[in-house]
């Protein structure tokens, strides 16, 4: 992934256009996500599940350098409880977060608006598992209809929620917030 990840950094050099170099970059951080993913389960003594917290605690500060965010002006929390899920699950769940961190970072805090963005993971007592991330931006537009979207990175949470058989909930502003709500064992 690293190498497809490098080869796709190479080829932006020669991308003039800026909505093509941006989405090209979105690009790289799903293949870093999921790289993230797999090295993050090489890491564990557990093969065949990932810590999802120790991969949030990774990926959430290498989305904020990938955007070039300013630490000043954006701060992103994680409060997560060790959650171990299965590789397919924990995927899916990493595509999740990288999307709604990316649009945060993207489209929550024009000019020089200044925000928070939080990330929490937890699991209840029934086997599921509760993500949400919350951002305290401009909020989310009403003609969005995140079924029906025409954004790939919306349009990817929609698909990876009902991979995951979990639902989705979202408030549109004071504060954003989108949850994904899925059983940790298919």
């Amino acid at each position: 992934m690293q190498i497809i990840h490098s080869l796709l950094d190479l080829q932006s050099s020669r991308i003039t256009d800026r909505a093509a170099l941006d989405m090209l970059r979105d690009s790289q951080n799903r293949i870093r996500s999921m790289g993230l993913i797999h090295q993050t389960l090489y890491q564990s003594k557990d093969f065949a599940r990932v810590d999802f917290r120790h991969f949030l605690d990774t990926l959430v500060p290498t989305l904020v350098g990938s955007y070039g965010a300013n630490p000043d002006r954006t701060s992103l929390s994680v409060e997560a409880e060790q959650v171990l899920l299965p590789i397919n699950a924990a995927i899916s769940c990493g595509l999740v977060v990288n999307e709604l961190i990316s649009n945060a970072l993207k489209y929550a805090f024009p000019g020089e608006r200044r925000g928070e963005i939080a990330v929490r993971l937890s699991a209840d007592q029934t086997g599921r598992a509760v993500l949400s991330v919350t951002d305290n931006g401009i909020g989310l537009p009403e003609n969005i209809d995140l079924s029906k979207t025409g954004t790939l990175g919306l349009q990817l949470i929609t698909l990876l929620a009902d991979q995951l058989s979990g639902e989705i909930s979202v408030r549109r502003s004071d504060p954003t917030e989108f949850v994904l709500n899925f059983p940790i064992e298919p």
